[in-house]
C-alpha cells in the first residue's frame, strides 16, 4: 500500500500546474512571434537567450559544471530533445495550424513516456491505472480535438505530423533527463540550451537573415516572453520536476497544457471555443489525476480510514 506521507509535497504539484500553464501559454506567443520573426529565429533566440539567463544564475550561484566530455554530450543530446527538436517543430507547424490545434497535438506525450519506459526500455512495470488515466486524458484531448476539426485538413498534415514529432521528442526528453539528478537545474538547464543553441543558431542565420528583420513591437514582446517564461522558467520548473515527480508524472501536464493552449488561444487570438471543451476538462483532470499516481494515494488514503473504524 502506498504511504501518503512519502508521495511529494502539494507543491511539487502546483509547479506542474504552473509549467502546464507557461507550456500551454507558449503556443499563443509563438503564434504572434511568427507575426515578425521566421521559425528558426525564434527558436533561436528562445534557446539562446533563456540559456543565458540561467547560465547567470548558475554562476551567480557557484553551482559545479560537468567536467567530463560525456556529461557535456548527453546535455548536448538533452538540449535537443528537450529543446531544439521539438521547439522547431511547434512553431513551424504553427504556421499553418491553430496554436490551440498545436496545444491539442502536443498533449500526447506522457502516452509515448508510457509506451517507451514499459514496452520499449522495459524500465518502468504496467500499470493498468496509469493506462487508464492516459486514455481518460487523451479523452478529453479527442472531444477537443473534435470541437477543432475543421483545423485539420490535408494541406497542413505535415504540419500535424511535426508537432506530434515534438511530443515524442518532449518524451524522450524527459526520460533521457532523468540522469541529471545529481546536478543542480540551473547547471542542465542552461548548459542544455546554450549546446543545442549551437546546432540551431547556423540554420536561422543563413537560411533566414535573422539581422535584417525589423518586428513591430506584437511580435518582439511575444518572443521576449516565450523566452524568459516559457523558456527559462519553464526549464528551471521541468529538470526540477522530473526529480520530484518522475518522467511520466511531469510529462501529464501535457494534457493540462493543451487545456491552456485554448484558453488562451481564445482569449488572445480569438480562436473558436467549443462546448465540448468543458466536457473535455473532466476527462483532462481526471487523467493527470490518475497518471501522477494521486488518484491511487487518495484510495489508499480512503480504504485505510473504512479499515480503521
Amino acid at each position: 500500500m502506498t504511504n501518503v506521507k512519502d508521495s511529494p509535497p502539494l507543491s511539487e504539484y502546483l509547479l506542474l500546474l504552473l509549467l502546464a500553464a507557461l507550456w500551454g501559454g507558449s503556443f499563443t506567443l509563438i503564434k504572434v512571434a511568427l507575426e515578425g520573426f521566421p521559425p528558426a529565429t525564434i527558436v533561436t533566440v528562445r534557446i539562446a537567450v533563456g540559456g543565458l539567463i540561467l547560465l547567470v544564475f548558475a554562476l551567480l550561484r557557484r553551482d559545479r559544471f560537468p567536467r567530463n566530455g560525456l556529461r557535456w554530450l548527453e546535455l548536448f543530446i538533452q538540449g535537443v530533445l528537450q529543446g531544439a527538436l521539438p521547439f522547431f517543430l511547434i512553431t513551424w507547424g504553427e504556421k499553418f495550424v491553430d496554436s490551440s490545434v498545436a496545444g491539442i497535438i502536443n498533449s500526447t506525450p506522457p502516452m509515448f513516456v508510457f509506451l517507451i519506459t514499459v514496452f520499449v526500455l522495459h524500465t518502468a512495470k504496467f500499470d493498468m491505472l496509469k493506462l487508464v488515466g492516459i486514455i481518460f486524458g487523451m479523452l478529453g484531448v479527442a472531444l477537443i480535438a473534435y470541437s477543432q476539426a475543421d483545423g485539420l485538413t490535408e494541406n497542413n498534415i505535415w504540419a500535424v505530423l511535426a508537432v506530434l514529432g515534438a511530443s515524442c521528442s518532449y518524451a524522450c526528453g524527459a526520460i533521457f533527463g532523468k540522469r541529471f539528478g545529481d546536478q543542480s537545474v540551473f547547471v542542465t538547464a542552461s548548459v542544455s540550451l546554450l549546446l543545442a543553441a549551437l546546432l540551431v543558431a547556423p540554420f536561422a542565420y543563413f537560411l533566414e537573415d535573422p539581422f535584417s528583420i525589423e518586428p513591430a513591437l506584437r511580435p518582439a514582446a511575444a518572443l521576449a516572453a516565450l523566452t524568459l517564461f516559457s523558456t527559462a522558467l519553464a526549464s528551471l520548473i521541468f529538470f526540477r520536476l522530473i526529480k520530484t515527480l518522475g518522467p511520466l508524472a511531469t510529462t501529464s501536464n501535457a494534457y493540462l497544457r493543451a487545456l491552456f493552449s485554448i484558453l488562451f488561444g481564445v482569449a488572445f487570438l480569438s480562436e473558436p471555443l467549443s462546448l465540448s471543451i468543458v466536457a473535455a476538462t473532466l476527462f483532462i483532470f481526471m487523467g493527470v489525476f490518475m497518471v501522477t499516481g494521486k488518484f491511487r494515494d487518495f484510495i489508499d488514503s480512503y480504504i485505510g480510514k473504512r479499515g480503521n473504524k
